[in-house]
């Protein structure tokens, strides 16, 4: 049934441009809880166990596996300063102004003390990565506002379960000293990197695997999953933070195993996390409106139309006052309108509902706290998530481009790339690009022999870059139907690849003889010329010759691009 009306909110383009998924499934959420209750049954409740252990690795496994690692890698350091920093503004600002508030004896909330306020603070500073997506998809945001919101919701979380934990500690043993204060900063470390380590390793277990499954081919998915859930389940068993684990798996393996797999494997692995991500999603919201109408609440207007107030105003004073800090360090900076998505786009969700319900039956305000959070919630995914579209629109925030790169622009990313890695060895500043650099090397040299099967791990790594990049637009067009009208038989792609392997070979000997000064070069020029399998005889003709630096060659670089000539001449 939530299928068929899923489907048919899509097939409504007035409906579904304006009013996010995510608000759709709160209120079939709520109809489904008044008429049980109506009916005179208990409706069902959300259950913590259930929530952590099947309804949300899912969804963090869909994110981290399918993470574009590009853009997280190049904004990593704004996103980490985001979700760390920007989590215990918001935890401390919103908990030590609600207990502020709740020393006033009109409020009549007194007997609440400090630990609880910033036990609250903690859960409302969850950003939710549910229902991020949902909105942020709808409204096509550009690259680098969308990565920062989602990567930061995704990280935020692993931050907010980690802050709920300590909290909650402090708030059982009651008194807090400095060497407590200390312990809790070290064990938030601790449990963030340890969960990362521990999903590396079973990443690279994963891709370790993949190897020798080529016999084997259809249990090649049920790696994926199984050893992404032994990350999580191991990374909570040792009170870790099973979504760092989770995220840290996906990443860690995906290059690897994609390599390894199967193309069915792969298209099986990919739309079987997206349909049960998307289930999962489904059922939160749904129990997010049935629990609603559950109950039970303890209503305070003041304490929750304050919540809301401090929500907004702490999310946008922890954006602009972190933005104007990072900005300095940034070369491509956050603009006005930026900040403004960025802090509007904090949306609460799944994450802070079940934290909250994870507060025992025994807590003095766990019912109001449950009350505010609802409501935190409702604003958050019905207002902002409908008024962000319509404010886009009017603030003409540059939106992503609906077309796919294409491989002549994928090529010339990766040329920038080495562009600039060259013009930074030059400077001798060793940024970004230095270390990337370094890191592919280090991946390429040891990682990839060990996890990457057959001898596919000693293909140049531009070669192999191309074929991935055909390999990719030939699974686009087989998905979207735009199949060209006559394909090569297996005979003729047999006689192409018989006849391109001696040549391949040629080059490959050929390249090891290039001297070290002309390879760099080499590698940009290729880069650039490679847009075909035709342009590779024309390349491997120009590397043959007996003057790899002729002035005409020259000429034409310059011609192409001024810059690369600058590492001809470098010693």
């Amino acid at each position: 049934i939530l299928a068929w009306i899923r489907q048919c909110f899509h097939l409504i383009p007035r409906l579904s441009g304006v009013v996010p998924e995510s608000c759709l499934l709160i209120v079939v959420g709520l109809l489904v809880g008044g008429l049980i209750k109506v009916i005179g049954e208990e409706p069902p409740v959300l259950d913590s166990q259930l929530f952590f252990l099947c309804l949300l690795p899912p969804i963090i496994l869909d994110a981290g596996y399918f993470l574009p690692i590009r853009p997280f890698t190049e904004n990593v350091g704004t996103i980490l300063v985001f979700a760390v920093i920007g989590t215990l503004w918001n935890a401390f600002f919103v908990g030590g102004l609600l207990y502020a508030l709740c020393q006033i004896e009109s409020v009549g909330l007194t007997s609440v003390d400090l630990l609880a306020c910033l036990l609250f603070g903690s859960i409302v500073s969850a950003v939710d990565p549910v229902a991020v997506l949902a909105v942020f998809e709808k409204i096509h945001i550009n690259e680098l506002v969308h990565i920062l919101v989602f990567g930061e919701s995704l990280l935020n979380d692993a931050v907010t379960v980690v802050l709920y934990n300590l909290f909650e500690e402090f708030s059982k043993v009651g008194t807090v000293t400095v060497l407590d204060v200390f312990l809790g900063v070290v064990c938030f470390f601790v449990v963030s990197l340890g969960g990362v380590l521990v999903g590396a390793i079973y990443g690279i277990l994963a891709a370790f695997t993949s190897r020798f499954t080529s016999h084997t081919r259809v249990i090649e998915p049920l790696f994926v999953f199984l050893y992404s859930y032994m990350a999580y389940l191991s990374s909570e068993m040792f009170h870790l933070s099973g979504i760092m684990a989770l995220i840290a798996c996906g990443v860690v393996m995906r290059p690897y195993v994609e390599a390894n797999i199967s193309h069915k494997s792969y298209t099986t692995i990919k739309y079987f996390l997206k349909m049960w991500s998307s289930v999962s999603e489904t059922l939160i919201f749904i129990f997010l409106g049935v629990s609603t109408v559950a109950g039970p609440h303890a209503w305070n207007w003041t304490f929750v139309i304050v919540t809301v107030i401090l929500c907004l105003v702490s999310r946008v004073l922890g954006v602009i006052g972190l933005t104007f800090i990072i900005n300095k360090f940034r070369i491509v900076r956050l603009t006005k309108k930026d900040q403004f998505i960025v802090a509007y786009g904090g949306l609460r969700g799944a994450i802070a509902f079940s934290l909250g319900y994870l507060l025992s039956s025994n807590h003095q305000k766990r019912n109001l706290f449950l009350t505010a959070i609802i409501t935190v919630i409702f604003f958050t995914v019905f207002v902002q998530g409908m008024t962000i579209r319509p404010l886009v629109e009017l603030l003409a925030v540059k939106r992503k481009k609906e077309s796919k790169p294409s491989i002549n622009q994928e090529i010339h990313t990766e040329f920038l790339d080495h562009l600039l890695t060259g013009v930074e060895g030059v400077r001798g500043h060793y940024g970004h690009y230095h270390w990337k650099e370094k890191v592919n090397r280090f991946n390429k040299i040891y990682v990839k022999r060990w996890l990457i099967a057959g001898e596919n791990f000693m293909e140049p790594e531009l070669i192999a870059f191309y074929r991935k990049m055909e390999l990719k637009q030939a699974i686009m067009l087989v998905e979207s139907g735009q199949l060209p009208s006559a394909l090569p038989s297996t005979v003729s792609m047999q006689n192409i690849q018989a006849r391109a392997t001696p040549r391949l070979s040629k080059k490959l000997e050929y390249l090891k003889e290039i001297p070290p000064a002309v390879e760099t070069t080499s590698k940009l020029f290729m880069m650039h010329t490679l847009h075909s399998y035709s342009c590779l005889d024309m390349f491997i003709s120009w590397l043959q010759t007996p003057c790899s630096v002729s002035s005409d060659v020259l000429l034409n670089l310059q011609q192409i691009h001024p810059v690369p000539c600058l590492l001809r001449c470098a010693p």
